[in-house]
């Protein structure tokens, strides 16, 4: 008797199911629209993609490359004066780091300013839009444009990345202030807390972990983006690897990737095990 209970229930169970899976939504016809205007813009985005620069020629380049890469200049490689890549990868750290550190810090008042949470809508629809504007410009182009204020250098690097810093670093800020968990906050006022004490057991504690992971991703970026901006001149290695590449002296160029790859590897298993350590408290 009890087995046979079960079975109807099972029986009656399985029948609902089937019934709520007969009544779902029929989304046949918008997955179908999807998919054919994703592969609509497939085949249109490959038609605008040129083939035919790629000749004999850049396949042997790019071959040499590897082989540079594989058997470096070691007197470049592990040369400690001002040309040598141990000098110029510390450059392009410097350039990342305190470019980080300057733009984080923009970024702060910034973000508070543009929390719709914080701020009247208006103030923070401002920020916002001045973010935005920050955010659209490549950092190559900032790097052109602080070039001609500056000259060619290590300074025009260092306020390029500040300045790129500033629009991503600003977001990510202002999505974490915006998350904050007011409860705290009440229940440190109702226990007669002042401002500075809520700022400073209620808001610094949710937000610390967030800005600080924020920044150290942002320098794994600027770390990257530095070299590409030394291709014009804004500081770092990218400036002796073009100069290498045009010349065909692919042992030095070789050279210098190879300790740009053994840099962001080191930097990017370090910036992990602080993120992991931050997320976990």
């Amino acid at each position: 008797m009890l087995f046979g209970n079960g079975w109807y229930k099972e029986a009656a169970m399985d029948k609902r199911i089937e019934e709520a899976y007969e009544k779902r939504p029929r989304r046949w016809l918008f997955e179908l629209s999807v998919a054919v205007i994703v592969v609509a813009l497939l085949v249109w985005s490959g038609s605008a993609v040129e083939t035919a620069g790629t000749t004999q020629s850049g396949t042997v380049i790019a071959w040499n490359i590897l082989a540079g890469i594989f058997h470096p200049d070691t007197d470049l490689l592990f040369n400690l004066t001002v040309q040598g890549v141990p000098y110029l990868l510390l450059e392009t750290i410097c350039i990342a780091f305190l470019g980080t550190i300057v733009g984080a810090v923009i970024s702060i008042p910034l973000a508070f300013l543009s929390a719709s949470n914080l701020t009247p809508k208006p103030v923070a629809f401002l920020g916002r839009i001045i973010i935005m504007a920050v955010r659209t410009v490549p950092a190559f182009v900032y790097g052109l444009m602080f070039i001609r204020v500056t000259g060619p250098g290590a300074f025009a690097g260092l306020l390029t990345m500040s300045l790129c810093s500033v629009g991503m670093v600003s977001k990510m800020y202002i999505e974490a202030i915006e998350d904050l968990d007011v409860r705290v906050l009440e229940a440190l006022d109702a226990a007669g807390c002042s401002a500075w004490q809520k700022i400073r057991y209620g808001i610094v504690p949710q937000l610390m972990p967030n800005f600080a992971s924020t920044a150290i991703y942002r320098f794994d970026i600027n770390l990257r983006d530095a070299t590409v901006l030394g291709l014009v001149g804004a500081g770092g290695i990218g400036a002796p690897l073009i100069f290498a590449m045009n010349a065909y002296r692919w042992e030095e160029a070789g050279a210098i990737l190879a300790g740009l790859i053994i840099l962001v590897l080191i930097v990017e298993w370090i910036s992990t095990k602080i993120r992991v350590k931050l997320a976990r408290g």
